[in-house]
């Protein structure tokens, strides 16, 4: 009745940075123990969006920027489910942007990664949501393709009262990525809420960032002082790096708040997937539901 699928091999370029992720995601599971039948990877679209199919989960390839949805509802369907949601820059802050700013004020029970590389790789290098001012691609001869300021997606998340996990990770630094993963995983799974990650990983084709991002960002948690708990700080505190022309890595910020499951789910409203199919007021009510396709 079922089979399963032998995790391929990844269709990135050399040296792309979602191969950082898959990584620091494989990993994550293996330190938390959580078991394959247990993992639900929700994809987007663009490079990113094959994650999924090379490691061993169940997967889903949603459509274009609705990944959170997607997860919000498997979390809701079955919250004994790890869920994933990965997905790039385009996909989770362009045309699905508004489905980010619900996602945290609704704070699901998932993890959500995304890759951040400041450009539609699969689509030949046009600028994202988080491409800066003034960015132009390798292909552009020189004349600018980004006119508008870019979104910095961490301080939209601390702007949110909802949001209780947000980081930020640099494939080039993967210890620190794995450690976040890992965080935004054990986030989730305890029933805190969404476990956010952007990481900022270089499109080597499009945007090769890496000497650039190697100069530009800045250890916060190894910062004397610094409050991750304190999210009205923290906003502060990263307005002031960002005019510093800085990319804050590390926990931003971690609290407190009900989780979407917490607030929707009780022993009256269980979740679909934990009801006993064998229960007779089950089998009637799927009896009835057949006889009235009959005509």
């Amino acid at each position: 009745m079922t089979k399963t699928f032998t995790p391929s091999r990844p269709i990135w370029c050399a040296g792309c940075g979602d191969f950082g992720v898959l990584h620091a995601l494989i990993g994550g599971f293996e330190e938390l123990g959580i078991p394959e039948h247990e993992r639900f990877v929700v994809a987007g679209i663009g490079c990113s969006g094959t994650l999924q199919n090379n490691l061993s989960c169940y997967g889903y390839h949603t459509l274009h920027g609705r990944v959170l949805p997607t997860c919000t509802g498997a979390k809701l369907a079955n919250p004994e489910l790890t869920v994933v949601g990965v997905g790039g820059d385009g996909d989770g802050y362009a045309i699905g942007g508004g489905h980010l700013l619900h996602a945290f004020k609704r704070n699901p029970g998932v993890a959500y990664i995304v890759m951040n590389n400041g450009t539609y790789g699969l689509t030949k290098g046009q600028a994202s949501p988080t491409a800066p001012e003034g960015w132009q691609n390798s292909s552009s001869k020189g004349v600018a393709q980004n006119l508008e300021e870019d979104l910095d997606p961490i301080m939209f998340g601390l702007s949110i009262p909802g949001s209780t996990y947000l980081a930020r990770a640099y494939a080039g630094q993967p210890a620190q990525l794995q450690r976040l993963v890992t965080g935004a995983l054990e986030h989730s799974r305890h029933g805190h809420g969404m476990g956010y990650v952007e990481v900022l990983s270089p499109c080597v084709t499009y945007n090769d960032s890496y000497r650039d991002w190697r100069t530009r960002v800045y250890d916060i948690d190894s910062e004397d002082g610094y409050d991750s708990t304190n999210k009205s700080s923290a906003f502060s505190r990263m307005s002031e790096l960002r005019d510093e022309g800085r990319l804050p890595l590390g926990l931003i910020y971690k609290g407190t708040h009900p989780s979407l499951e917490a607030v929707s789910l009780s022993k009256k409203y269980k979740a679909p997937a934990l009801h006993d199919l064998e229960n007779e007021r089950f089998e009637s009510a799927f009896e009835e539901a057949l006889e009235s396709y009959i005509v």
